[in-house]
């Protein structure tokens, strides 16, 4: 093992396996390590450090170092008797090993093995001062068996064993499974090693050892190689060889017209007197064969042909099936759109369809009521018609008994009216409940466009107001305003609309003034859908879009917001209904 320090000074083991490049550094084999002791801490083992130095301590007890003089009993460990390693101090104040401390602790109610007194690990501490002590202790160098002879204090080992020439290191290549002195390294890289670099003698390319025969024999350009048709030439270089095979007498070639059909295959020496003897049926052979290839090429213009007429109704088809792709990407993308659209809509909805539930419940069980007091009042009205009847024949108790019955059926109207009124208020918040909208948008459907508008003129009814709206469950709560004859500068000429901002059962939690964008809009009827709209930001200094204090703030919008003769002329009025839709902008709303 070998060690050193990290940066911040720590003392940090080495395996001396991973530590051979770094050693054999005075061989300039690799760069020097730098000794460090100079930036070593007051405190060897800093606090944040969860345990002592890894690597240049043992695995497993205290140092097995050859110690100049013997270690006090002091420093010896009271479990492993060896050199204490990482000294911990226990309550009763015997020292031990950090790993044979961490063994003992790791036993079923563990006590020291010095006293049997229990042991805790939280009373277990670092024994910092004895530590320093240890790690001066002058011991000899972990080469000593390889004839060093330095003495030095124990911390110094990881420097000394860096320049130590004693020590034993791996082959630097890496590759040599050898092991040897650092003095010994630079005799075995320059004659005993099989991986060390040589030269190919004949094309001077370095390479290892161990390949420098597998080279010669299979890829060496200069090596010198025999013709394989045992010509004269007795020696090539193998990079010529290519070059020889075409020109060598000997070699064994086929005729040149070989594709045309001649089928001669005889040496350098003899093709030349085979080409020119047979110049005539080389030539036919060429005939022959350029009106094959002829024919062939008329067989192939007709089959383009027949296929060329093809062309068009294939291009014809393939552009409507890329127009049909496109047709269905844009609808996919538009069923994507109202797809999520419905889930975050149901998904909004939700609470409201719990809300409207236990309304309904409520006001079945309040209908039962009335049925029930109706069928009682019928009782109390056939018993007081019969008293009546027997009063007129002259029956004398029936007149104290009419009055209480008088008595009760008074107090029974009383009580039903007080339900129909309490049913009737129940619709109303149904009716508000079920067409309430929180996700920031309203769609206000207008009826009898042209009774209304005659009220306005006549100035029954200037304005209406529209059913609430939200921009959330717990949102804004929020309504729209229209004059159908108009207001103020638009009065008796143009439609005017309004946003009014209501008081919302959650206000409190909400920002105020109210920022978000408004978008006014006349919906279209017809099918070119072009709908009039207006937007705009609410202005922060308004009292139109503070807090309310009262049922509603005062309403701001457009008073010129559509002229009656371009809404009384358009596809705006169907079926004596008109469509207003606002929207608020929900998407940079906080939670509340």
């Amino acid at each position: 093992m070998s060690a050193g320090r990290s940066a911040d000074g720590r003392e940090v083991q080495i395996p001396l396996q991973q530590a051979a490049s770094s050693l054999a550094a005075p061989l300039s084999l690799a760069p020097p390590i730098v000794p460090t002791s100079h930036l070593r801490p007051a405190n060897p083992w800093p606090v944040s450090d969860p345990g002592a130095p890894q690597g240049f301590l043992p695995l497993h007890g205290g140092f097995r170092d050859h110690f100049v003089e013997t270690p006090e009993a002091k420093y010896c460990c009271e479990a492993c008797r060896l050199v204490l390693c990482q000294p911990r101090q226990t309550e009763c104040g015997h020292r031990f090993c950090q790993s044979c401390i961490n063994s003992i602790l790791s036993q079923p109610n563990p006590v020291c093995p010095a006293d049997m007194e229990p042991l805790f690990k939280d009373k277990i501490f670092r024994d910092v001062c004895c530590h320093r002590e240890i790690m001066a202790l002058k011991v000899y160098c972990r080469s000593e068996n390889n004839g060093c002879s330095e003495q030095m204090s124990l911390q110094q080992i990881p420097d000394h064993l860096n320049v130590c020439p004693f020590f034993e290191l791996p082959c630097p290549l890496g590759k040599c499974k050898e092991r040897m002195m650092r003095k010994e390294i630079p005799d075995h890289l320059t004659w005993k090693c099989k991986h060390r670099e040589t030269t190919c003698e004949f094309c001077l390319t370095k390479m290892p050892l161990t390949d420098l025969q597998k080279h010669k024999e299979t890829v060496c350009p200069a090596f010198p190689v025999s013709c394989p048709n045992h010509c004269s030439f007795s020696a090539l270089p193998r990079s010529e060889l290519s070059t020889h095979q075409q020109d060598c007498p000997k070699a064994q070639v086929s005729c040149q017209f070989h594709r045309y059909g001649c089928n001669f295959k005889g040496l350098n020496q003899e093709m030349r007197q085979h080409e020119s003897t047979l110049a005539a049926e080389h030539l036919k052979m060429m005939g022959n064969w350029n009106c094959s290839l002829e024919k062939k090429v008329d067989d192939v213009k007709a089959d383009l042909m027949e296929r060329y007429k093809v062309l068009p109704a294939l291009s014809s088809r393939l552009s409507d099936l890329e127009n049909q792709n496109d047709e269905l990407k844009d609808k996919n993308r538009q069923l994507e759109q109202k797809l999520a659209a419905m889930q975050k809509l149901m998904s909004s909805h939700s609470e409201k369809l719990l809300e409207v539930e236990l309304e309904l419940r409520s006001l079945r069980l309040l209908r039962d009521e009335v049925e029930n007091l109706r069928s009682t009042l019928e009782n109390v009205r056939t018993r007081l018609n019969a008293l009546e009847q027997a009063g007129r024949s002259g029956t004398g108790s029936s007149s104290h008994t009419l009055a209480p019955l008088e008595t009760q059926l008074n107090r029974h109207d009383d009580m039903l009216s007080v339900h129909e009124i309490r049913l009737a208020d129940m619709d109303l918040r149904f009716q508000v409940l079920e067409t309430a909208s929180y996700n920031g948008t309203l769609i206000w459907k207008i009826r009898d466009y042209k009774r209304r508008k005659q009220e306005a003129v006549a100035g029954k009814t200037l304005s209406l107001y529209s059913q609430p709206f939200y921009t959330g469950y717990f949102g804004y709560k929020m309504c729209a305003r229209v004059y159908l004859n108009g207001d103020g500068m638009g009065k008796g000429t143009h439609l005017s609309l309004f946003f009014v901002v209501m008081r919302g059962e959650y206000d409190a939690l909400l920002p105020w003034p109210f920022k978000q964008k408004v978008t006014l809009m006349l919906m279209d009827q017809g099918p070119s859908r072009k709908h009039l709209g207006d937007a705009f930001k609410p202005d922060p200094n308004s009292s139109s879009f503070r807090r309310p204090a009262a049922e509603m703030n005062i309403a701001s919008g457009c008073p010129l917001f559509v002229s009656q003769s371009v809404l009384e002329t358009g596809s705006y009025i169907k079926d004596d209904t008109i469509f207003i839709k606002v929207t608020v902008d929900t998407s940079d709303l906080p939670d509340p």
